[in-house]
């Protein structure tokens, strides 16, 4: 039994991976290899090493797959919403597209001190993308790389934020965004001199504020990616154990937990999104 529930929890946090292997490597086969690993257990530890040894050439199709499909899903329903919108009695979709839109708009009225038509956009994409993906935690562990392995996929990860290379992705970008609108807003000089002469405005403390800016300023798409990551990965693995526990028990764990899953998620984007406006709005801010 150990060595299922150990197959069974590798095998759902594995990713599809493709990639470039090294040039001459070749793959250990199972037969004729002495181990005390049963062939499913050889099978997934040989694809675990595979896609370690791809490296950073190796991509993540679930993730990458689900993370486009969350985009085009958030870019059809607020799209449709925008072309049946009607002065008169809205419909559902209306409803809550325009009470998302209103949310997002007063935190960035709340959190925003600079003057960017951007920002709201920004932030309305981040939540709404974050909450689509975190959303498919919702379903089933099982139900999804079932599907995959009828269709032949031997794995497959549904949830893109608990992927560190999903959470890292969104994160990078928005650091970028932070350079290229502190270079924007206060020059390329401005931006030096703010890294250079910040917390101490003396030329001799030059180095340490470089060292203190330029550390704060690299935490911040690390502390983005990592804490959504960690909450989402540590929920997926939590439901991987509920489902290996005997059926009596796993319904009555797994309806609390996916209860408390229900204020989880949101909140991971809502923080995720405020986090986002706090960083830009210092990018616009001139000292």
């Amino acid at each position: 039994m150990a060595g299922n529930s150990q197959e069974y929890i590798t095998h759902h946090l594995t990713n599809l991976t493709y990639g470039k292997l090294p040039a001459g490597y070749v793959r250990t086969s199972y037969e004729g290899v002495e181990t005390e690993l049963t062939s499913t257990s050889w099978v997934i530890a040989q694809t675990a090493q595979e896609a370690a040894d791809m490296g950073f050439m190796a991509v993540h199709l679930d993730s990458l797959g689900w993370s486009i499909a969350m985009g085009f899903l958030f870019i059809w329903l607020f799209g449709r919403a925008a072309r049946k919108a009607t002065s008169g009695v809205p419909g559902t979709l209306q409803n809550v597209c325009e009470s998302v839109v209103e949310f997002v708009q007063g935190m960035v009225k709340d959190t925003f001190h600079g003057r960017n038509p951007m920002i709201g956009p920004i932030a309305l994409t981040v939540f709404v993308w974050v909450l689509l993906m975190n959303s498919l935690k919702w379903i089933p562990v099982d139900i999804i790389p079932l599907i995959a392995q009828w269709l032949g996929a031997p794995y497959f990860k549904i949830v893109p934020t608990a992927d560190p290379n999903g959470t890292f992705g969104i994160s990078i970008g928005i650091f970028l965004l932070i350079i290229f609108y502190s270079i924007k807003v206060k020059g390329a000089g401005g931006f030096a001199k703010e890294l250079s002469f910040t917390p101490f405005n003396h030329w001799l403390f030059i180095p340490f504020n470089l060292f203190l800016e330029i550390l704060g300023l690299l935490t911040k798409p690390l502390s983005l990616a990592l804490r959504l990551f960690g909450n989402m990965y540590a929920g997926e693995v939590v439901f991987i154990l509920i489902a290996l526990l005997p059926f009596y028990v796993m319904w009555l764990l797994n309806v609390p937990w996916a209860i408390f899953h229900i204020l989880v998620i949101p909140l991971q984007a809502f923080i995720f999104m405020v986090l986002t406006i706090v960083y830009l709005s210092q990018a616009h801010e001139e000292h």
